[in-house]
């Protein structure tokens, strides 16, 4: 799907993730998805040193690069088209990342709750 036509929790136009580190299920920089993208990855974080060590714990070591793949591992900071359950699974813990509402996929909404969502919002500004 093609972001100019994809909507974010807000009801806006799905906003960039991150350009820097390329994010999201088509490596594209937006956390859109498909039915292929079994984990859902439309939740646009800004990861922090809890989170990563969160996920690494459970077996998805985001912070490690791996450089065959094209991945230069996340720093704090770093934004990054996390799997919701992932994302809810780290709020229940404690340790949920900031979310970037307006590069949040809309779909979230049938997982996570806007609530939770504005709850743990990032502070606008720059798309990496």
């Amino acid at each position: 799907m093609k972001s100019e036509q994809t909507r974010n929790v807000l009801g806006g136009l799905l906003q960039p993730c991150s350009f820097d580190t390329q994010t999201g299920f088509f490596r594209d920089g937006y956390c859109h998805t498909c039915t292929e993208d079994i984990g859902m990855h439309t939740v646009c974080a800004q990861v922090t040193e809890e989170f990563l060590n969160f996920s690494r714990e459970r077996g998805n070591d985001l912070s490690t690069p791996r450089l065959e793949m094209g991945f230069p591992g996340l720093a704090p900071g770093d934004r990054w088209c996390l799997c919701a359950l992932r994302w809810e699974e780290a709020r229940q813990a404690g340790v949920a990342p900031p979310v970037c509402l307006e590069s949040t996929h809309e779909l979230t909404l049938k997982i996570l709750s806007l609530k939770h969502l504005k709850a743990h919002a990032c502070s606008p500004g720059r798309s990496s």
